[in-house]
């Protein structure tokens, strides 16, 4: 059986509110958008995603956000988030509080330290990025990888196609990597539990 944390998630009103947080550079934007497309393959689904630019692209936080639900979404934007992933301290400390009290946070524990709340999954994405899949760049990938795995909200193999199809030719085999070791390290926090 397969933990889904969408099953212990009640979603208020169909909806479901995802945000990817971290430093402009990090591809949070770019895992949103492949978040959104390999999600979108459901046709039971309808899935939004926002962005934000401006000076965040420079190293500041950085946020981007996918609505999900099975029915017609009127608000783009995310109101009050059902999962937060946070890749950077700074983007923890300024989007924690958009959180639903019932909401998952995800960190990347190699480098968020300092976590209000002793209710949240750790994973060192940045660190496995840069040790089992080759490079941190796809750090991004590699937790998209565990929201997958801990979420159940897209099967794995859309989640990969999604990737591939924005993976720099070359890359491919380290974005494959990185889906997997992501998937793989969440199923191994979910079977503690």
């Amino acid at each position: 059986m397969e933990h889904k944390l969408l099953d212990r998630i009640e979603i208020p009103h169909d909806r479901f509110e995802i945000r990817l947080s971290g430093s402009g550079g990090q591809g949070m934007i770019l895992g949103s958008v492949m978040l959104a497309e390999a999600i979108g393959t459901d046709y039971t689904k309808r899935v939004i995603q926002t962005q934000s630019y401006g000076p965040e692209a420079r190293g500041g936080a950085s946020k981007s956000d996918v609505v999900i639900s099975s029915n017609e979404i009127y608000y783009p934007k995310a109101m009050q988030l059902d999962m937060l992933l946070t890749m950077t301290q700074e983007s923890l400390d300024r989007y924690y509080g958009d959180l639903h009290k019932e909401g998952v946070l995800i960190v990347d524990s190699g480098l968020v330290t300092r976590i209000p709340t002793d209710n949240y999954y750790g994973l060192p994405f940045t660190r496995l990025a840069r040790e089992e899949a080759g490079h941190v760049m796809v750090a991004n990938v590699v937790a998209l990888g565990a929201i997958a795995a801990f979420t159940g909200i897209v099967p794995r193999e859309n989640l990969i196609e999604a990737v591939l199809s924005h993976a720099p030719r070359g890359t491919e085999d380290k974005n494959r990597a990185a889906v997997e070791i992501g998937y793989r390290e969440a199923m191994k926090i979910a079977k503690k539990e």
